[in-house]
């Protein structure tokens, strides 16, 4: 018997440490090789690892939930099953005419993605069963627009299998973004359940924990993961670079009338269009007019040193239910409005699916926080690593405005932002709030 042990390797980001999530196998299964194995979460990803082997499952040497150091064994694989099962479909190869049957291709050239040091292929596949399929509606003719036919296309949704809701018995682009589940990542519809501590809480030594007596009402959470790292980050931010916010409110009543035309628009029928995006624009136009906002403090043997990038990685904090993330579109300052909608939209999405690597979250430069969407004003959010600004979004609701000596109801809201003191000075951060405000009160500045 040739027994394969598979030890966790380092998935490409510096690994040390990962969490078993889920296992996708038994003992007794059969694999083939790139069949995915586990599925493991790191310090910012999940990452699925696909079996470097062909046989039959031993053991499973970790729990799921276990956090366990890269180089540990965690799975063993009978490869001499396999060998015995490819010289017995040798002969089974042949149909009942003595002919061979096609040959299928072979699993590493269907893969993809492949754990490093384990040579190239495609996509991974994964051991996971789909539920069978309908055929009834695929028969069927299905009305959509090209847009929103592309827009299924680029979240993986079949249109035979979506509700039509159109005027006309058309597929529309709200049709399809609910069949996929994509509600905003920013967004927070349902309150769960109280739990039932009883079935959730971890054991703990039943006599004193922290010097007070165990209560079975309270739920202890082990912080590892993203929690874990997001933890780290916070702390080592707040108490290194020394933080500066400052605020203003903003007649944002323009910027919600474009974001109406631009809904409107066939140009945008297939992107998803918000307060965000103008947000978006116009950080990215004051980053040019106030490039110190987008430097970083960088400690050197040599000393300090301060690093202006004439570039914007545009980190978008993404509340996930796997905790806080903030993947950046890169070279935002290239794109155009519409380039940088579907920069935002296919951040958000990949977000909320748990898809973000580990790379669409490294080398920002500056990021925008949108707590505007859980119904907040202002903050002063915490600046995140290796960045030397962050602003936040407020809501926008309607509120009394004086326009022209005249008390009117305008659409307002809150731009503040945090800065490091030592890389921007007063005059800078304030200059850059005041620039971004400008964008939202008039959206045209950004024809300049």
């Amino acid at each position: 018997m040739s027994t394969q042990t598979f030890h966790l390797p380092d998935v490409g980001e510096g690994l040390t440490e990962a969490e078993i999530v889920q296992w996708r196998v038994a003992a007794g299964d059969t694999v083939s090789v790139n069949d995915v194995l586990v599925e493991i979460e790191t310090a910012k990803s999940l990452v699925e690892l696909p079996s470097p082997f062909s046989g039959t499952v031993g053991e499973l040497l970790v729990d799921e939930g276990a956090t366990v150091e890269v180089g540990a064994a965690i799975i063993t694989i009978d490869a001499s099953a396999a060998a015995a099962s490819d010289s017995a479909g040798t002969d089974a190869g042949r149909s009942e005419h003595g002919q061979p049957e096609p040959e299928r291709p072979a699993a590493a050239e269907e893969s993809g993605s492949v754990l490093v040091g384990y040579g190239g292929g495609g996509q991974v596949q994964s051991r996971r069963r789909k539920p069978a399929e309908a055929p009834a509606r695929a028969a069927i003719g299905v009305v959509a627009k090209p847009p929103i036919r592309k827009l299924a296309r680029d979240l993986g949704v079949e249109l035979a299998s979506v509700t039509p809701t159109g005027s006309a018995g058309e597929v529309t682009r709200d049709d399809v973004v609910k069949h996929a589940s994509q509600a905003s990542v920013f967004r927070n519809l349902q309150t769960p359940a109280r739990p039932d501590v009883r079935e959730h809480t971890i054991p703990v030594p039943p006599a004193v924990v922290s010097g007070e007596p165990a209560d079975e009402r309270v739920e202890t959470i082990p912080v590892k993961g993203v929690r874990k790292v997001t933890a780290k980050h916070m702390v080592d931010s707040a108490y290194t670079a020394p933080h500066v916010s400052v605020w203003t409110d903003v007649d944002a009543t323009r910027t919600m009338e474009l974001v109406k035309r631009m809904k409107a628009s066939p140009d945008f029928a297939d992107i998803k269009v918000s307060p965000l995006l103008i947000m978006a624009r116009a950080v990215v136009w004051a980053v040019r007019r106030t490039p110190m906002v987008n430097a970083a403090w960088v400690e050197t043997e040599a000393g300090a040193e301060i690093r202006v990038r004439h570039y914007v990685n545009l980190g978008i904090a993404a509340a996930t239910p796997r905790g806080l993330l903030v993947p950046n579109i890169k070279d935002a300052q290239d794109l155009n409005m519409r380039g940088l909608a579907r920069g935002l939209e296919k951040l958000t999405l990949t977000a909320r699916e748990g898809k973000t690597s580990p790379a669409d979250q490294q080398g920002g430069t500056i990021t925008i926080t949108n707590i505007g969407v859980f119904g907040m004003d202002a903050g002063t959010p915490i600046i995140n690593p290796g960045e030397s600004g962050i602003i936040a979004m407020g809501t926008i609701r309607q509120k009394p405005w004086v326009v022209d000596g005249e008390v009117r109801p305008r659409y307002v809201t809150t731009v503040s932002g945090s800065f490091d003191h030592r890389v921007v000075d007063g005059d800078g951060m304030s200059r850059f709030i005041a620039d971004v405000a400008s964008v939202l009160e008039e959206p045209a500045l950004l024809l300049d």
